[in-house]
């Protein structure tokens, strides 16, 4: 079943980019994928659907967010990751050093190809 086709509360999240059907829509791959992890651990129990509001709001009401509403699915990782360490399912730091370990991976990808964090000279 692909993320779309999913009945999840969490495509009812507020602020979600949708298609004139309905459908989510993501500007890149990767936001992509955090919605589906997003889903998968809310059917897991990891989260109800009004933790998982109440903590995307908040990001989604911080001060200094893009006018144009391009850093949605930044806002979305940052409740996922508070989620996730507020569960104890991961620590922050870990999170963090892995997210460094992608920017570095995207620096050092050349055009076109795919990012995989074997990119990063740093691993």
């Amino acid at each position: 079943m692909s993320v779309c086709e999913t009945h999840s509360q969490l495509s009812q999240s507020p602020g979600l980019p949708k298609s004139p059907t309905g459908d989510p829509v993501f500007p890149e791959p990767w936001a992509a994928e955090a919605f589906a992890m997003t889903v998968h651990l809310h059917e897991k129990g990891v989260f109800t659907w009004g933790e998982w509001a109440a903590c995307l709001s908040t990001e989604l009401h911080r001060p200094g967010r893009a006018e144009d509403g391009s850093d949605y699915f930044d806002c979305w990782v940052a409740a996922l990751s508070d989620l996730l360490v507020s569960r104890g399912v991961a620590e922050a730091s870990v999170i963090l050093d892995l997210q460094k370990s992608w920017q570095r991976a995207a620096e050092a990808t050349p055009h076109g190809k795919p990012i995989e964090l074997g990119n990063d000279p740093l691993r």
